[in-house]
């Protein structure tokens, strides 16, 4: 790898690292998608003594009810402020884990270390697809679990990276769309021949935290770094800021369950598949 290939690639990871510390994406695992902690950690039929590793494991959406299944867990993830509230939300509900900052590209984990390795929306935000899901395989141990959530390219948060590519700067060379890990095609050509016994459903989390549009996109415009920092970036044109402003009221009002209803079903991919002997 060139040191050019190298000095872009960490720029990239510092602008990802900022990225998920603005805002309070803390609120959003909490308030909006807590359902999918729990249910990626029921899928993975977790058995107490289990060593876990939570892969972009934010604030412990899924590490945490992992820790509370009686498993042994590391929550890794790139950014530093997202693990220090995941610490203080463990504290309040009683469990131990330990929290450990890690490029989800390049784990700091030995090879077939880990009995079930999970990301509950984290991995798919990592920029080399290949490169994540390489050290998925390789950390988990022969015949461990695998265990992935991703938003569908189809669903609410894919159509909602959709809506707000027009208005963001283009992606680095290299770097591919989040939403792709909801693909199963795409899921199980990154896995490959690895793994074995591969199960995929696509899933909804029933979302029921805002009364309008307008609420969807004050809380994600105040909470979510990905639509934050989209914001940022039209920051100094008025014209684009209202019509993104427009566009994810409509995406948000076009998703409600009818037209008395503003509740949403997001779509996500569930997969879990075993490491091959």
């Amino acid at each position: 790898m060139s040191d050019e290939t190298v000095e872009a690639n960490r720029s990239l990871k510092t602008k990802h690292r900022a990225m998920w510390a603005m805002g309070d994406y803390p609120a959003v695992a909490t308030q909006v998608i807590a359902d999918l902690g729990p249910r990626l950690v029921a899928a993975c039929d977790l058995q107490p003594g289990d060593r876990v590793l939570d892969v972009a494991a934010g604030a412990g959406n899924a590490a945490i009810p992992a820790a509370e299944a009686g498993a042994a867990v590391v929550a890794s993830d790139l950014t530093p402020e997202l693990l220090e509230a995941g610490r203080q939300q463990a504290a309040e509900r009683g469990v131990e884990l330990e929290w450990r900052e890690a490029d989800a590209e390049a784990l700091p984990f030995a090879d077939d270390e880990f009995d079930v390795v999970l990301s509950c929306v984290g991995i798919m935000f990592a920029p080399h697809h290949q490169a994540s899901a390489d050290e998925l395989v390789r950390v988990c141990r022969p015949g461990g679990t695998i265990g992935l959530i991703n938003w569908t390219p189809e669903g609410f948060i894919g159509q909602m990276f959709a809506t707000m590519k027009p208005y963001a700067p283009p992606p680095p060379a290299g770097a591919q769309p989040p939403p792709l890990w909801g693909s199963e095609t795409h899921v199980r050509a990154l896995l490959g021949d690895r793994v074995t016994k591969v199960t995929t459903s696509r899933e909804t989390v029933s979302v029921d935290r805002f009364e309008r549009g307008e609420d969807f996109r004050d809380f994600f415009k105040a909470c979510y770094g990905p639509t934050i920092a989209v914001y940022n970036a039209i920051a100094d044109d008025a014209d684009k800021v209202a019509a993104l402003d427009r566009d994810l009221v409509d995406l948000a009002k076009n998703h409600g369950r009818g037209a008395a209803s503003t509740a949403m079903d997001w779509e996500y991919l569930l997969v879990t598949a075993h490491r091959a002997l």
